[in-house]
């Protein structure tokens, strides 16, 4: 083994280069086994046998259908449903009892997605995303045929109880053959993807999310063990879950202070509270653009967001939302004293 061997072996990791960094490890294995020390040779071999490859031939950064994903340790705030069916997946998966076909559905923005990472890193997974867009092909017959190439990547898993597969947004081949333009075509496509599913490994978890549930073709619904409703969302848990979101936004914005209780009465206001993808990125912004110089700045900004409008001019109008006159103060930068001078005479005036 030589010095240029440990500098790839850095360099492949730096840049995230999976296949050149499992090329220069089966090389440096190669090298222990030519010198006679097989038993290195073989532990690098069973650490490499160890992650997943798809066929013999084809690693994931040549694969047209699928690409690795990064699995995050950021929290995810669901409600207690959610999260007892995301539990109770675990669980299925430890029992071993052939239960690995999940149907994740509900509308965009309510976790489907990143509760499958969540997935991944309690099973220690690794988590590889079918790119859809590239299996749907206009060329007549070719849909079908990527499908069963998609399927054959999978069934040649090296590690099959090491993944998770992710068909995110399976809406592009799912629909209900009825409402497609090519129903011979149509047609085609989801019988592949029924064969798919009916020969899948057991060892393999697929996990399939859709926004469009209710046109899905029936037969296919059928094809998972369990199907998780991820629009079980209340006013009181948005509400919930804001406060988490702005409590991790918080402690890295720190000039921003803490008022939870102005905080919740603004998010209040929307009818309906959006769902966690779109409420994070209204919290987000309303911190990202604040002053730092101000540290209640970022309320005012969502208040103007939530209401379209701040008129800091009718008092009366703001107070009758249910604001105090300190939280008046703090959405329109007038004194609680002078607040309080002009409520006082416009009640006087009326």
């Amino acid at each position: 083994m030589k010095k240029k061997n440990v500098l790839n072996l850095i360099k492949y990791y730096a840049e995230k280069n999976d296949a050149g960094f499992r090329t220069e490890a089966y090389e440096i294995a190669r090298y222990f086994d030519s010198i006679g020390n097989y038993q290195l040779s073989e532990y690098i071999m069973a650490l490499l046998s160890d992650a997943n490859t798809f066929s013999p031939q084809m690693n994931e950064e040549e694969s047209a259908f699928f690409k690795k994903v990064e699995i995050s340790n950021e929290s995810l705030p669901l409600p207690e449903k959610i999260k007892d069916n995301i539990i109770g997946i675990v669980n299925a998966v430890g029992h071993n009892a052939g239960v690995n076909k999940f149907l994740f559905e509900g509308p965009p923005g309510t976790g489907k997605t990143e509760s499958v990472k969540q997935i991944a890193r309690i099973l220690e997974r690794e988590l590889f995303m079918v790119e859809f867009s590239a299996i749907v092909d206009s060329k007549l017959g070719q849909t079908s045929k990527n499908i069963s190439i998609l399927f054959d990547e999978i069934r040649n898993l090296r590690n099959p109880k090491k993944a998770i597969i992710l068909f995110d947004e399976i809406d592009a081949i799912a629909i209900d053959r009825i409402n497609s333009n090519d129903l011979r075509e149509m047609g085609r496509a989801t019988s592949a993807v029924l064969k798919g599913l009916d020969n899948l490994n057991d060892n393999v978890i697929l996990i399939a999310t859709t926004n469009l549930y209710n046109a899905f073709d029936k037969a296919l619904v059928r094809r998972f063990d369990s199907i998780i409703d991820f629009s079980q969302y209340t006013k009181e848990d948005l509400l919930e879950i804001g406060e988490i979101i702005l409590n991790e936004f918080l402690n890295k914005f720190h000039f921003a202070g803490r008022n939870m209780r102005l905080f919740k009465k603004i998010l209040g206001l929307l009818d309906p509270i959006p769902y966690p993808g779109e409420l994070k990125n209204l919290i987000k912004s309303s911190l990202a653009f604040s002053d730092p110089n101000s540290e209640y700045n970022y309320l005012k900004r969502l208040y103007k967001t939530v209401t379209k409008n701040l008129n800091e001019n009718n008092l009366k109008e703001i107070q009758d939302k249910g604001f105090t006159v300190r939280e008046l103060e703090i959405l329109t930068g007038i004194s609680k004293s002078q607040i309080s001078r002009e409520l006082k005479g416009g009640l006087s005036n009326e």
